[in-house]
């Protein structure tokens, strides 16, 4: 079933809109070492990172009242990301397992990634979720050969914590990304990755789709929108930027 909806949702890609956006750009800035997932932006590990927002839906219209702001760091080995998501109510998977992969956790909310490293191939990038509850998938998506069996079998060894402020209705959700699936390059100081980050709320009858780079489409899936990520320094600089 995870792989005929991967199929479904691919097809889409087709009805896009290919047209190039004005790329967005968001600075992961360099941590000294790897630290336990911390969901708290008031941490110090989160401190010095340059914040984004999705402030739109997925066709670029505003959405006020889900602001969510998402936070990077890297290091050596790993890219780190913070997500602080507002909403009203919650959609969550019954009896949730946090230990092995949930298939089909979109159809919950959740919180999202798409990264690629290849610029000449941009069809081909990594897709990386988790929900409030803290349940995670990934994915290794080729728009190309969307009935290849081994993209949803992939397993990237990325590491998720999340918690709920139930009193704010706020959702905090942290990743740990290896660096080795993501791109086969060592992480530098000016590496810039291809890269979109999306939020699914709601159930299937009222679901939203939020997008940082909105796709303008039915799909998160329209790489040709995708933003940039680029890893900087501990104040803020990269040695290039596209």
């Amino acid at each position: 079933m995870k792989k005929l909806v991967i199929v479904l949702l691919l097809s889409l890609t087709g009805m896009a809109n290919a047209q190039s956006p004005n790329f967005g750009i968001f600075k992961s800035v360099q941590a000294t070492h790897d630290v336990d997932l911390e969901t708290n932006p008031r941490a110090a590990f989160w401190h010095k990172a340059m914040p984004v927002y999705i402030v739109d839906d997925n066709m670029g219209n505003p959405t006020p009242r889900y602001r969510t702001e998402i936070r990077s760091r890297w290091t050596a080995n790993n890219l780190y990301l913070l997500y602080v998501c507002p909403y009203q109510e919650l959609h969550l998977k019954p009896n949730p397992s946090t230990t092995t992969e949930t298939n089909q956790l979109w159809n919950w909310d959740v919180a999202e990634i798409f990264i690629g490293w290849d610029f000449q191939h941009i069809r081909r990038y990594k897709e990386f979720e988790m929900s409030p509850q803290g349940e995670w998938v990934d994915l290794d998506i080729d728009l190309d050969n969307p009935h290849d069996t081994n993209g949803w079998k992939w397993n990237s060894g990325f590491q998720v914590s999340t918690r709920i402020d139930r009193k704010r209705k706020i959702w905090y959700g942290a990743m740990r990304i290896p660096f080795s699936a993501i791109d086969p390059q060592a992480p530098q100081v000016g590496t810039t990755l291809r890269a979109n980050m999306f939020r699914i709320q709601g159930p299937l009858s009222d679901r939203k789709l939020f997008a940082w780079q909105p796709t303008m489409s039915k799909t998160f899936h329209v790489p040709e929108f995708f933003g940039r990520l680029v890893l900087v320094d501990s104040h803020g600089k990269a040695s290039s930027m596209p």
